[in-house]
């Protein structure tokens, strides 16, 4: 009988099996929960459906990228550049995402709550339909951002430059838009019960509330 011919064939076997519990590596990053991958090249990475979650990928490139589906809770995200990715449908509660670029990106559906976005750039990008309750977005920059339907109740948004933005049928219920920018923006249909709206530029707003100074 040719038993080492038997015993290479479940060797090998074996190490196919051994080979598919390997954690996803790209460019040195290894793709799995609490990874340090900070400054990481993941231009472009396939990252659907990934476990992210608490990875640093602070100041990591990842234009283009798909993060369909991902987990991204209590990821840290500060400074990463993500122009043009696709993060539909994407968790990101409680992750940092301060001073990122998601210029152009998709977030559809996403859900993020209280996550912390101070000064991070999201113009021309899909959030429709977010889950963004208690969410911290003060000074972010929201040039002509889709915003159709997205849950910011409870929502920081302070002194956000939201010019041209798309908010409606937003749910902004007790929303802190203080100081914000929302000239030219479109608020139709949106709920703003005890939203704080104190020195915000309404010029040329569709829906803004006429009850605040302007």
């Amino acid at each position: 009988m040719n038993y080492p011919l038997v015993l290479l064939i479940v060797f090998a076997a074996n190490a196919s099996a051994d080979d598919l519990d390997m954690p996803l590596t790209i460019n040195g990053c290894i793709i799995a929960e609490s990874s340090q991958c900070p400054g990481a090249d993941l231009r472009g990475a396939r990252l659907a459906n990934q476990d992210l979650r608490k990875m640093n990928l602070s100041g990591a490139d990842l234009r283009g990228a798909d993060l369909r589906h991902a987990r991204l809770d209590l990821a840290n995200l500060e400074k990463a550049r993500l122009q043009g990715a696709n993060l539909t449908r994407a968790s990101l509660q409680q992750s940092n995402l301060r001073l990122a670029d998601f210029s152009g990106a998709t977030l559809k559906a996403i859900q993020g709550w209280g996550l912390f976005a101070q000064g991070a750039q999201f113009q021309k990008a899909d959030l429709s339909a977010a889950y963004l309750q208690f969410a911290r977005l003060s000074g972010a920059r929201m040039h002509e951002t889709n915003l159709q339907a997205a849950d910011l109740e409870m929502a920081w948004l302070s002194k956000a430059d939201l010019k041209g933005a798309d908010l409606r049928d937003a749910n902004l219920q007790e929303a802190k838009l203080g100081e914000s920018n929302l000239e030219d923006a479109n608020m139709s249909g949106s709920r703003q019960h005890y939203g704080n709206f104190q020195d915000a530029n309404m010029q040329g707003c569709t829906g803004c509330p006429a009850s605040w100074d302007q």
